[in-house]
């Protein structure tokens, strides 16, 4: 699959690779003769797209919030949770408590999932230590996951996720010390290659996440942003103000805040897993986004409060049937804008130079990926043309 077409589809094809990156990728027709070839593999007919990219996560934390899923079933809302003490900062109590091996372990079943569905690059946010010690330490987690698993980890430093109870009442001051104390060691440590933060009204303000992006900038790094989730705080126009890689959530964003976006080139995140899973009555304005041409890519926000989500096959589906993106919508959400929404050029599409990402399904046509609901149609995954996942039951 390459090209602006739908889907890109190219009936018998031939993909060749050189070095972990596309040599030529077009018809099998046109595959020059004699062309010699150390290893000839036959997909059999089988659809080949580029390897999916989960854009926003939180994979790695401590502990679980089942206990919320009932509280919210029985009426309470996500910010009566917050300010009942749960939420985010239950979270952030069992990630302290946590061993740096536990939390690699917990954080390793929920990549290993995603990966056997094809995920070849993830995004990782820290958030759920809020300290500084605890903070790095989720990034070194994440750094090595990486390291261990047949997947690229991007890593996201989203120390202004939530308060911490010691800095309870002083919002000031937890961002002065998120700019002046952590953000600093994160990236002398090249622990973060993007900053997020949190502008909602349980959270920070835009004042406050200007502060946060000033100090990312200073440093060369790029910024993205938890956007108008619960309201329209104005976060679009922020993240656009600062060329952000992405704005996710979405649902409250005004139609100026999209038109923003547009003119930065700002990437629209949305998270459909959080959206059915706390019920939103409103969802992601797609209509306005597509008007404007904003690019739109989907997630999984894997996380423990609002998406314990860890199959972006899943959210693809949820995305059409929920959004109403189209299936073919939906696959370039997972490929070629989720890579644009990383800052990553290298990859998403199928096309000669790019990295040979890719992923091996056995469907007859690419609307199946977002149609059968529960299924995982893999057959294996590479990265760099080497076999990053093979699904048990494919027979070679």
């Amino acid at each position: 699959m390459q090209g602006d077409a739908p889907y890109g589809l190219i009936d018998d094809a031939a993909l060749a690779t050189s070095g972990g990156h596309i040599a030529w990728v077009g018809p099998m027709s046109q595959l020059l003769r004699g062309t010699a070839a150390r290893d000839v593999h036959d997909a059999q007919g089988r659809c080949i797209t580029p390897g999916l990219i989960d854009a926003h996560t939180h994979l790695v934390y401590g502990g679980n919030r089942a206990n919320e899923f009932e509280m919210r079933l029985e009426g309470a809302t996500y910010e009566d949770i917050a300010a009942a003490g749960g939420g985010i900062l239950s979270t952030v109590r069992a990630t302290r408590s946590a061993l740096a091996d536990t939390l690699y372990d917990a954080a390793a079943r929920r990549l290993r999932q995603l990966c056997a569905e094809g995920v070849t690059t993830v995004e990782i946010k820290s958030g759920y230590g809020l300290d500084k010690e605890t903070e790095l330490e989720l990034l070194r987690v994440a750094r090595r996951l990486g390291t261990h698993f047949p997947v690229e980890v991007r890593t996201t430093y989203l120390g202004a996720h939530a308060i911490p109870p010691e800095f309870h009442g002083r919002a000031d001051a937890y961002i002065d010390f998120v700019c002046d104390e952590v953000l600093p060691l994160a990236a002398r440590e090249r622990l973060a290659d993007a900053v997020d933060a949190f502008c909602e009204r349980i959270a920070f303000s835009p004042q406050q996440v200007a502060r946060v992006f000033d100090a990312a900038a200073k440093l060369g790094l790029p910024v993205k942003l938890h956007a108008d989730q619960l309201s329209d705080s104005g976060g679009a126009a922020l993240a656009a103000r600062y060329r952000a890689l992405s704005a996710d959530h979405l649902e409250h964003t005004s139609e100026a805040g999209i038109a923003a976006m547009a003119s930065a080139g700002t990437v629209a995140v949305v998270l459909p897993g959080a959206y059915y899973f706390l019920r939103e009555p409103k969802a992601p304005p797609i209509e306005s986004l597509r008007k404007h041409g904003v690019p739109i890519a989907i997630a999984t926000d894997c996380n423990p409060g609002t998406s314990p989500l860890t199959s972006l096959l899943l959210a693809v589906n949820m995305a059409c049937t929920l959004f109403r993106l189209t299936p073919a919508d939906a696959l370039a959400a997972v490929t070629r804008y989720a890579a644009r929404a990383l800052g990553l050029d290298d990859r998403g599409i199928l096309a000669a130079g790019k990295r040979a990402d890719f992923v091996v399904w056995d469907v007859a046509h690419p609307a199946e990926l977002a149609y059968a609901i529960g299924t995982n149609p893999l057959v294996e995954s590479s990265i760099g043309a080497q076999v990053a996942v093979r699904s048990p039951e494919s027979t070679r």
